[in-house]
């Protein structure tokens, strides 16, 4: 391979930094594969992470020790995150969207790869610090942006199930209590997925009680598992008082009026203020 420009080599270093959040690549790493010294390599990358951060792309972090290196940590924005939730809620506002019995339809938004990216690179953001081991959702409508925070957390993703598969092996089932229905429902989770030991974040598309996420809690609770955090796409305002206490939520439902077609949804409180942790 002839050698290099240094805009190839940082167009290429940024697809493959950007395609993989959070992971450490070694100088050593890009210096072999570019066929340039280290120290070329380190000009590189101070360039990427001047760039990165002038247009609020993310930042390079430099890790250092034997192990050490350069990794990509996503971090949108206060405008960004800003802007991005705003549109997000007047696409659900829409009073198309309104099902019988109150219900909100938000599948098609929640399968949409780009707003499933930009809500996972959100929740990474805000649970960064708490350093998860894995994120846990509960099947179906929270796996994409479950697996989003995955991917820019650079962690796996387990699936809770509403009923055990042949396919998971060995499992544990818990009964927990629906918030909104108060009915008894069943959650399966594999004994290979996870340890003791290790932290999770629990992340879903919607809470109205807290029934679920307080599931997946107890569920974790008899893995011997801590929980780092419970991120949210939306919640409502009412009830008031959850099932669990400490989440967070991207946007709050303050109102379905099925007669009158009307939704309501805001900004949580904490991207208006800019409290990103």
């Amino acid at each position: 391979m002839s050698r290099m420009s240094r805009s190839e080599r940082i167009g290429v270093m940024t697809k493959i930094l950007l395609d993989q959040p959070n992971r450490i690549f070694t100088l050593n790493y890009f210096s072999e594969l570019f066929g340039v010294a280290k120290s070329t390599v380190s000009e590189d990358v101070m360039l990427l992470r001047r760039a990165l951060n002038t247009f609020n792309l993310g930042t390079l972090e430099t890790v250092v020790g034997a192990a050490g290196g350069v990794k990509y940590k996503p971090q949108p924005g206060q405008n960004r995150i800003s802007d991005f939730i705003q549109d997000l809620c007047e696409k659900l506002s829409d009073p198309e969207r309104i099902l019988p019995g109150g219900f909100l339809y938000m599948t098609d938004l929640l399968f949409m790869p780009n707003i499933a990216e930009q809500v996972g690179e959100i929740m990474a953001y805000k649970f960064q610090d708490t350093h998860p081991d894995f994120v846990i959702t509960v099947e179906t409508k929270g796996i994409p942006i479950a697996l989003m925070t995955g991917r820019a957390l650079n962690c796996p993703v387990v699936i809770a199930r509403r009923d055990s598969k042949v396919t998971e092996g060995s499992v544990v089932t818990i009964n927990y209590v629906s918030a909104s229905s108060r009915r008894i429902q069943t959650m399966s989770l594999a004994r290979r997925a996870v340890k003791q030991g290790q932290r999770a974040l629990i992340v879903d598309d919607f809470m109205k009680g807290g029934g679920t996420a307080k599931g997946m809690i107890d569920l974790l609770s008899e893995f011997g598992v801590d929980i780092a955090g419970v991120g949210v796409m939306i919640a409502t305002q009412q009830p008031e008082k959850k099932m669990v206490e400490n989440y967070a939520a991207l946007i709050e439902l303050k109102q379905v009026d099925e007669n009158g077609r009307k939704v309501v949804l805001e900004p949580a409180d904490w991207i208006v203020e800019g409290d990103l942790y």
